[in-house]
């Protein structure tokens, strides 16, 4: 019975390596194990055919096998359709241009499915945002949740590929088709996507880069209540200032033991300094020239980072939003990412900005299918329709937008600052 009971669980794997385990501990049973045999190769025949939906039977097919049978007559009241809601969901599809008896037009719903569709992926971003954001809450972040952070943010790019990808659903309508409904929405409009403006809020769009709606808070095309959750999220500590203060906290930047900010700033004047000696050098003179007035520019570009006073003129400027510690933090990480401890930092950087690029993508595809389908007609919630959607596709919108200039900074492999092994141990929880 010991060895039926093993072969048993690893029956249920359902691979062949564990069925022929499970074989062979049976047969050395003896004449009974022959029995138990004789019964699991009975039960998997048929058990097998109750793994067609690969979310197991409670949404497969017709299994014989007792312990199945038993657990779906426990459950009786879960299936597909009642786990999924799929009545329910299938009842909100109500076309406004069909609600005075005549014939609903044909694209509308269409329209509604895709939006509908849109919502329910802001959720699950939302979701994931909110999760992510929860772990760099704590003081500290050990370097095995960088995984599950990184795992997350990837979930998030995948679904906003997949809400640019749906753009090219739209566009299979036709202007005239929309017109044939569009009345009907009155002032519906994605203007007045609450979980769209929470997302915004919850990933760190500011408020004082918005544009205005009708000369009036953005929140204002929403209804009191969702006015109300969405204003919240503006006080809450957005995704964007999470990770800045993350930054902030990288080990070595400025220490008695390690000045990982100082070494930096020795290689980059010393570079410099090395290039202007070429340049002084050359003896034809055009090419001196352009080559000193590009490394003015140069000198310029890292004064602007070098130079706190500069960062900070330039924050209040609005040309960058994080701090000047935490910029040295996304310079180290970015300078230092072949280091095996730098691999996730890094590459958590790269994916806030594909989730900005990502965004962008999806505004941009938006902003040529609404020229498409209503050209420089005001939009349905009484917005100038394609300009101010237009504006909302530039730089302010953006809210990594120092992660993408840190490639300016940048300097030869062979002058990066060495880390010791004392900094790439405090690193592993910071």
């Amino acid at each position: 019975e010991r060895y039926t009971n093993q072969s048993r669980d690893m029956l249920q794997t359902y691979t062949p390596k564990g069925r022929e385990q499970a074989t062979t501990k049976i047969k050395q049973g003896g004449e009974r194990g022959q029995r138990s045999l004789h019964a699991l190769t009975h039960a998997r025949t048929h058990t097998h055919h109750t793994m067609a939906c690969p979310v197991g039977g409670a949404f497969g097919g017709r299994g014989a096998d007792s312990n199945l049978k038993t657990a779906q007559e426990h459950d009786s009241a879960v299936n597909y359709g009642s786990y999924l809601r799929v009545p329910e969901l299938l009842s909100l599809q109500v076309p406004e241009s069909g609600k005075d008896g005549s014939k609903p037009a044909h694209d509308e719903l269409l329209f509604i499915v895709i939006h509908q569709v849109y919502e329910l992926w802001f959720k699950l971003i939302l979701h994931e945002i909110d999760s992510i954001r929860e772990l760099f809450s704590e003081p500290f972040i050990p370097q095995r949740f960088m995984l599950r952070i990184s795992q997350r943010l990837e979930r998030v790019i995948e679904i906003f590929k997949v809400l640019v990808s749906q753009i090219s659903i739209l566009e299979t309508m036709t202007p005239l088709g929309f017109m044939e409904f569009r009345d009907h929405l009155s002032s519906a409009s994605g203007f007045q996507s609450m979980q769209f403006r929470l997302l915004e809020n919850k990933l760190g769009v500011l408020k004082e880069n918005r544009i205005n709606y009708h000369s009036e808070n953005y929140t204002a095309a929403l209804g009191d209540h969702e006015a109300e959750i969405v204003e919240q999220a503006e006080k809450e500590p957005s995704l964007a200032k999470l990770i800045e203060h993350w930054l902030e906290r990288t080990p070595g930047l400025q220490s008695d033991e390690f000045d990982f900010w100082g070494l930096y700033e020795r290689a980059v004047r010393g570079w410099l300094a090395d290039m202007r000696k070429e340049a002084e050098e050359t003896d034809d003179e055009g090419q001196r020239a352009l080559m000193l007035e590009s490394l003015e520019q140069q000198e310029k570009v890292f004064s602007s980072l070098l130079v706190k006073e500069e960062h900070d003129q330039l924050v209040r400027q609005g040309a960058r939003r994080i701090s000047h510690d935490a910029m040295k933090g996304a310079i180290m990480i970015f300078v230092c990412r072949d280091e095996p401890l730098f691999h996730l930092p890094f590459k958590l950087l790269q994916q806030l900005m594909d989730i900005d690029t990502q965004m962008a993508k999806w505004r941009g595809a938006h902003v040529m299918l609404v020229q498409r389908m209503i050209g420089s007609k005001l939009g349905t919630g009484g917005s100038s329709g394609y300009l101010y959607l237009r504006s909302t596709t530039s730089d302010r919108y953006k809210v990594f937008l120092d992660f993408f200039n840190l490639s300016t900074f940048l300097i030869p492999r062979d002058r990066i600052p060495k880390l010791p092994e004392s900094v790439l141990s405090q690193f592993a929880e910071h």
